[in-house]
């Protein structure tokens, strides 16, 4: 898959090689202001408006030489819709979402296939792991000029002020659990260290409480370098790390201590690393355009060692039974006969306001 652009309020790039390629690659989608892109992805992130008030959140319109535009937005009563118009060709598609009580951020991602027939607008909350996904009827393909002109603010276009990021791919981009170490994190093995993206199917890790446990997948992704994707750096010695480490924002350490069985009458926990960000032991990495991350399922949703420290393999649940899911995930293509069944996490995960609470203390 490749990265056509990424958008903020502060940045705009557009590229028809990918974002990151070298100059004399070849473009990976048409050059011309008329060609089409067939199929791909439009993904951004927004901050849910507190008073739930419908508003334009992205996109754009063109009138000439003949009525074009693509817009999204949040409709009332919590929720995104989608509205394509090409001429006299209207496409529609609305997804609700249950408010969760504060003012969470979402992941829109709009994915089509125009020769296929085929289109899914899927809303994601990054903080709760919940998906939820529509089917798009019949989804027009998208004139490259027209996704140019948006992406780089041009013309009759939109990007709502809750809008955190936007991006474009030339594939179809996969939901769901998402991998979040960097490949070159240190995982422990039987035989030392051993960098994430060395080990295989077949290969063995240690563990924190089933010792050596067999690798049974290892997935990646290259993603924007934005919002809740946007890598962090953790610290040594906090966290009982031997080394920094950069993890993806809803990567989970296992924290314990007397704090955590004060506050939570339990021995560990999961505290995503979003919440442990706090200018010391946790700090916002900087990074270009784009970054890949990886990471291992594992039998029963062990706890891994990285770089010392204890941090949660990918959970997949039982995705392996849920066929439409599994092949719009990372282990698309995977024989489900080899993947695990994960049930409740190895331990709780802490709620935004608990993590935050902890992570004062431990600070204090």
């Amino acid at each position: 898959m490749t990265w056509l652009s990424i958008a903020d309020h502060n940045d705009r790039r557009f590229s028809v090689l990918g974002l990151g390629k070298d100059q004399q690659d070849a473009p990976v989608c048409g050059i011309q202001p008329d060609d089409l892109l067939t199929s791909g992805s439009i993904m951004f992130e927004t901050r849910q408006a507190p008073d739930g008030r419908p508003q334009l959140l992205f996109g754009y319109k063109s009138t000439y030489p003949w009525l074009r535009s693509l817009t999204f937005q949040a409709i009332p009563g919590g929720g995104i819709a989608l509205v394509q118009v090409q001429g006299s060709d209207i496409t529609h598609a609305a997804i609700k979402h249950e408010d969760s009580g504060r003012s969470d951020v979402l992941r829109i991602t709009y994915s089509w296939d125009s020769a296929a027939k085929w289109g899914c607008l899927a809303l994601e909350e990054p903080e709760n792991n919940r998906t939820v996904t529509v089917p798009v009827p019949n989804p027009r393909p998208i004139a490259i000029e027209d996704l140019r002109n948006m992406m780089l603010g041009r013309g009759d276009q939109t990007f709502g002020q809750d809008v955190i990021f936007a991006a474009l791919s030339n594939k179809i981009e996969p939901l769901g659990p998402m991998p979040s170490l960097l490949p070159s994190t240190p995982l422990a093995t039987p035989w030392g260290y051993k960098p994430a993206s060395h080990l295989q199917r077949g290969d063995t890790v240690m563990t924190e409480g089933a010792g050596v446990v067999p690798v049974l997948q290892r997935v990646s992704r290259t993603v924007p370098a934005r919002g809740s994707y946007a890598p962090i750096r953790l610290r040594a010695p906090y966290f009982g790390l031997q080394q920094d480490i950069v993890v993806a924002p809803d990567q989970r350490l296992v924290i314990d201590g007397p704090e955590v069985e004060y506050l939570f009458s339990k021995e560990a926990v999961l505290i995503p690393a979003r919440h442990l960000v706090n200018g010391f032991a946790a700090l916002q990495e900087t990074s270009g355009q784009t970054i890949t991350y990886t990471q291992l399922v594992l039998p029963a949703h062990e706890t891994m060692l990285a770089a010392g420290t204890p941090v949660e393999s990918l959970y997949i649940g039982r995705l392996r039974r849920q066929p439409v899911q599994l092949a719009s995930s990372v282990l698309a293509g995977e024989d489900r006969n080899l993947l695990p069944e994960h049930g409740q996490p190895a331990h709780s995960v802490l709620k935004w306001f608990e993590a935050i609470t902890l992570a004062s203390r431990r600070a204090a």
